[in-house]
């Protein structure tokens, strides 16, 4: 069952999805934790992954970054090729000086400014929440795993670079209460809340607004290993 964005055949994708966004980035999880894997997508070269992990059927998908991209992806997952979970690993940027460069958060909320909720279905919201029990799964794997895994507001900004007009980060966590930012987790809470299926949102920290300290784009793609592997961990548990 092929869609407009995805050529993979009915059934090829698992219940549960990791979805990074980048999709060398989801090679590099298929290639480095998935047995027997296969590539079952690669429209627009966003690579979709099917395999095992500890003898379990997981799917790695990228999602391409910003909002409209997930939400087309996840929903495609979603009402076409039975996915009931996602899980979203990806890398933000902290607000605050307790979130530290390479540290592992976990959505306790996405809140944003976008219109994304309000066109899909009218729902006037700007915050949202992630499925409860994928959330106690992952901090419950955590601990298991001896992995720091924060639980943090997430805000999630349709704008990567702003104009001369644009509200500060700071202003934006004084009246938002959020602690990262990243561009896509609002959009899959949306998506899983509307029809009725599961999300979550990992995230490793990447860069700091407050300390100025960031990792390259090579480190990103390759180095966020306790969060992929905290991420498999919960999957094959929920």
């Amino acid at each position: 069952m092929a869609t407009p964005h995805i050529s993979a055949p009915e059934g090829a994708f698992a219940k549960t999805v990791l979805m990074p966004g980048d999709p060398l980035r989801a090679q590099f999880v298929a290639e480095n934790f998935l047995d027997d894997y296969a590539l079952v997508t690669s429209v627009r070269n966003m690579f979709g992954f099917t395999g095992t992990y500890h003898g379990k059927p997981i799917s790695i998908m990228a999602s391409g970054m910003g909002q409209p991209s997930i939400g087309i992806y996840s929903h495609e997952l979603y009402a076409f090729y039975g996915v009931e979970n996602i899980i979203r690993i990806g890398s933000a940027g902290s607000y605050v000086p307790r979130l530290e460069v390479q540290d592992v958060v976990v959505a306790s909320s996405a809140y944003s400014d976008s219109s994304y909720a309000l066109v899909h279905n009218g729902d006037d919201t700007h915050e949202l929440l992630p499925s409860a029990h994928i959330n106690d799964v992952i901090l419950a794997k955590a601990a298991e795993l001896g992995i720091k895994c924060t639980p943090c507001k997430v805000h999630s900004s349709d704008v990567f670079y702003g104009g001369p007009n644009k509200e500060t980060w700071q202003d934006t966590v004084a009246r938002t209460g959020v602690e990262c930012v990243e561009m896509e987790s609002f959009a899959l809470f949306q998506n899983a809340n509307v029809l009725g299926k599961n999300a979550a949102c990992l995230l490793t920290i990447s860069d700091s607004f407050v300390s100025k300290i960031e990792l390259s784009a090579e480190d990103r793609q390759n180095s966020f290993r306790n969060m992929m592997r905290l991420a498999l961990e919960a999957a094959i548990a929920l």
